[in-house]
């Protein structure tokens, strides 16, 4: 076993049966680009995988400990922990970032501490972790790393995304964002949608959902993790 695996699984507190699992999950596309003769796999199917496992552990926890939660309030407490900065906090707490294998290109641009990186990286691990040692050991890892942020007891439900999207978009502004339901799959009983929210015909944001209010609740959500970016950057 290599130092690299040795220092992450410490830092993970997860041993991995196939090591090479847990390398893929460090590697970030551009490294790809840059050196090809490794012959490496980068850590999109992962971070794929990773983010089902991730979603669906959160679920089960606030569904068990939250039992007077609506649809609703369930849905903003998972989106709020899995949304890309919570992860990419938690990608920084346990120093993952350092491991990162990134081209000399991205490495340049910040891409080390690029949160959109760390919580692809943080996805990545979820999905290394649940395809070496399962769905239980996937869980104990989640649960060790969110800690403190997954007991909801006495705090506030997070803020409405679209309320929130409202807010800094008619401060930056001045005008209401707008929602347009983009595309409508599957049968009358199980539809799904995706709906779009711009601002002057600018896309700010776009999300899924089995009701037009749950895909605009998402799209609301991706549109903000843009929007108050560019306004601390501004700041």
């Amino acid at each position: 076993m290599t130092s690299f695996e040795s220092e992450v699984e410490a830092r993970l507190g997860v041993k991995f049966r196939r090591p090479a699992l847990l390398r893929q999950a460090f590697v970030h596309r551009s490294y790809l680009n840059e050196y090809p003769e490794q012959g490496l796999e980068s850590n999109e199917r992962l971070e794929f995988f990773g983010d089902a496992v991730l979603s669906y552990v959160v679920a089960e926890r606030l569904f068990r400990d939250c039992p007077e939660c609506d649809e609703g309030d369930l849905t903003e407490w998972r989106g709020y922990l899995v949304r890309r900065d919570s992860l990419a906090s938690f990608a920084r707490q346990l120093g993952l970032g350092e491991f990162f294998l990134l081209g000399r290109g991205e490495e340049a641009a910040g891409g080390r501490e690029r949160a959109q990186n760390l919580a692809s990286l943080f996805e990545a691990v979820v999905g290394a972790v649940a395809i070496d040692s399962g769905l239980a050991a996937a869980r104990r890892f989640i649960f060790r790393a969110l800690g403190s942020e997954l007991d909801l007891r006495g705090r506030p439900t997070p803020i409405d995304p679209k309320s929130r999207l409202q807010e800094v978009v008619q401060a930056q502004w001045q005008r209401a964002p707008i929602y347009k339901t983009v595309l409508e799959e599957g049968p009358e009983h199980r539809k799904v949608f995706t709906v779009e929210v711009s601002v002057h015909g600018r896309v700010l944001g776009s999300g899924v959902g089995h009701s037009k209010q749950e895909a605009e609740r998402a799209a609301a959500r991706h549109a903000l993790e843009d929007v108050e970016a560019m306004a601390g950057g501004a700041g």
